[in-house]
């Protein structure tokens, strides 16, 4: 390395912070929320080949460029005493977290429809009603905090994140409504038979079962069997 180039820091996980105030410091942490998200989103995908997330990943993706477009065509400044590079509005983790917490929610309260008792298996329990509304106001809550870090931290006026928060509202109920159209005419039908996404196995079995659902079955049902084995020998 020549010796004579400045060194840079890489400003995706760089957080400016106040080393002497605890809650700054928590904030700084609070920054690194939309990346641990980004890894879950890979994450999950990978592991599960659930569409539903792959459409919630993909509308992610879309609410991130909108933000790349809006700041360039709005170019506001960030607070004067600025801890951050480029234009500040809108807040791009404001628009991003109230994008997740709102698409969640809008999941867990209108598309997620667990099965009824005369469907429902002994050995799970879906989640209530209640439930996934005490969820959607966790999320919507952690969303807040994250948004309200930008302020404390320095990185966003008010008014920015406020416009971010918007922004990411309008495009999640945007891409809800986009993506039940597209379930309702068959198109995410049509997808799932396409001969890539079958050999990628991709499945859509969330909107009825939770993530562990089929999992936890699967293993319960081995275990009955085996106990039933064993005391049969015994």
């Amino acid at each position: 390395m020549a010796e004579d180039i400045p060194l840079t820091s890489f400003s995706l996980t760089h957080v400016h912070y106040d080393p002497t105030d605890q809650i700054s410091y928590l904030c700084a942490w609070l920054a690194l929320v939309p990346q641990g998200l980004c890894v879950m989103y890979v994450t999950l995908i990978w592991s599960t080949r659930e569409i539903e997330i792959v459409l919630l990943g993909a509308g992610q993706f879309v609410c991130e460029v909108l933000n790349f477009a809006l700041k360039r065509l709005i170019k506001e400044e960030r607070p004067p005493r600025m801890n951050g590079k480029g234009y500040g509005m809108p807040s791009s983790h404001a628009q991003f977290v109230t994008f997740f917490a709102v698409s969640m929610a809008l999941f867990l309260l209108f598309r997620h429809q667990p099965p009824g008792p005369e469907r429902r298996r002994g050995n799970h329990s879906p989640m209530t009603m209640l439930e996934r509304a005490f969820w959607s106001a966790a999320g919507l809550a952690g969303a807040f905090t994250v948004a309200w870090s930008r302020v404390y931290l320095n990185y966003h006026t008010e008014k920015q994140v406020l416009v971010g928060c918007t922004a990411g509202l309008v495009i999640a109920v945007a891409w809800f409504a986009t993506t039940t159209i597209l379930r309702r005419t068959g198109w995410v039908a049509w997808a799932m038979e396409i001969p890539v996404v079958k050999w990628l196995r991709v499945r859509d079995l969330v909107v009825e079962e939770d993530l562990c659902q089929a999992g936890w079955e699967k293993w319960d049902d081995r275990m009955t069997a085996l106990k039933a084995r064993d005391k049969k020998r015994s």
